[in-house]
């Protein structure tokens, strides 16, 4: 998989820009602020159809612009491709792939790409929320009949939640949940067996780039914490959910929220047995995201037949010189990567790749 030529109008600090890229590695330097992360930016855009800086379209949208469009043209299993994105100030986006109009959620699984910036190294320490995020994302470029059911789940919880709360202030019976409830259980079941299986797969190629980052010392295992789930080798069924849903359902309706399901799990990382969140040192930490990333390449290279396209956003400089040896040694001749630095010395003398410099939303080889 390749993105091949990008074309920006009114996009962030962009007026027009058309840019080919022929390079395995495109190397993007300059100050802070002067418009690199928009290049990965508009690619990831491409991808999953929206930002993964901002929540706002409008956003996107050059200052003082009353649009921008966003034109990403790819190439999927050697058959080019092109997606177009089109925002308007106060009007929802319009999307179009291979000149037919497509509706946001059939973005995912087009043009499949892996993100890596200095956020991800939260994924350990943050919150659970992000480690959810990271799995979903991943499965739903491969299978993007997850990603449909991913909505599905998320829809079918806030109408049961906003009736839990309807029933807590006596404005709803207690009989309507049933349906809510049945459908519920139906989607989780359906989530959270393909987090477990995917993870499976994902754990075992973490652990192998794990051991390659660490000369084969240390050893990274990821398990799937089921919340309500007592035992963890239970069959985990929609006959399951309803039953801890049930259970569970004089808790949910005094707190107006769900208490069972895939939006309460999580992912947990050990390193040698240990918790990598509440034991790990910083640089064991960094290792294992930096394995979790090089894990993601080859989880959707196995589900796909190609590798995704890679973004690496300002990340060099969070690394250390092995780490950042280790990577571009995995990369190179191999996967296509976008490149975001402030230092050009953070690369090898040797050239490795097509470098750009970037200033004031100039691009210049």
């Amino acid at each position: 998989m390749r993105v091949n030529r990008l074309v920006l109008r009114n996009f962030r600090n962009y007026r027009l820009l058309e840019i080919d890229f022929k390079a395995n590695i495109n190397i993007f330097i300059g100050e802070n602020a002067q418009g690199k992360t928009n290049i990965l930016e508009a690619i990831y855009l491409g991808s999953v159809g929206k930002s993964h800086r901002t929540s706002e379209d409008e956003d996107l949208i050059g200052w003082d612009m009353a649009n921008a469009s966003v034109d990403v043209f790819f190439s999927r299993q050697g058959v080019d491709n092109k997606i177009r994105f089109h925002l308007i100030r106060g009007q929802k986006k319009e999307i179009i792939l291979n000149e037919f109009t497509i509706k946001p959620r059939e973005v995912i699984g087009s043009l499949n790409t892996v993100l890596f910036s200095p956020e991800d190294l939260w994924l350990i320490k943050g919150a659970p929320t992000l480690r959810r995020r990271f799995i979903d994302m991943e499965i739903s470029q491969a299978v993007p009949a997850y990603y449909r059911h991913l909505l599905q789940y998320n829809r079918i919880l806030h109408q049961r939640n906003n009736l839990l709360k309807k029933i807590r202030e006596r404005k709803a019976t207690r009989e309507l949940l049933e349906t809510w409830d049945d459908q519920l259980s139906i989607t989780a079941a359906i989530l959270v067996n393909k987090r477990v299986e995917s993870l499976k797969k994902m754990g075992m190629l973490a652990n192998l780039m794990h051991r390659r980052l660490t000369s084969s010392k240390e050893n990274l295992t990821l398990v799937y914490y089921q919340a309500g789930a007592d035992d963890a080798a239970a069959v985990i069924n929609n006959e399951w959910f309803r039953k801890k849903i049930d259970s569970c359902r004089e808790l949910d309706i005094g707190s107006g929220s769900t208490s069972i399901g895939p939006h309460r799990d999580d992912i947990i990382l050990k390193v040698n047995g240990k918790d990598l969140r509440n034991y790990g040192s910083q640089g064991q930490q960094r290792t294992g995201i930096l394995a979790l990333k090089l894990a993601e390449l080859e989880f959707l290279k196995s589900e796909t037949g190609e590798y995704p396209v890679l973004l690496l956003d300002d990340v060099m400089s969070e690394l250390d010189a092995q780490r950042r040896e280790q990577l571009l040694l995995f990369i190179r001749d191999r996967i296509q990567t976008f490149i975001t630095a402030t230092d050009a010395s953070l690369f090898p003398t040797v050239k490795i790749g097509q470098y750009y410099r970037v200033k004031e939303g100039t691009i210049v080889e």
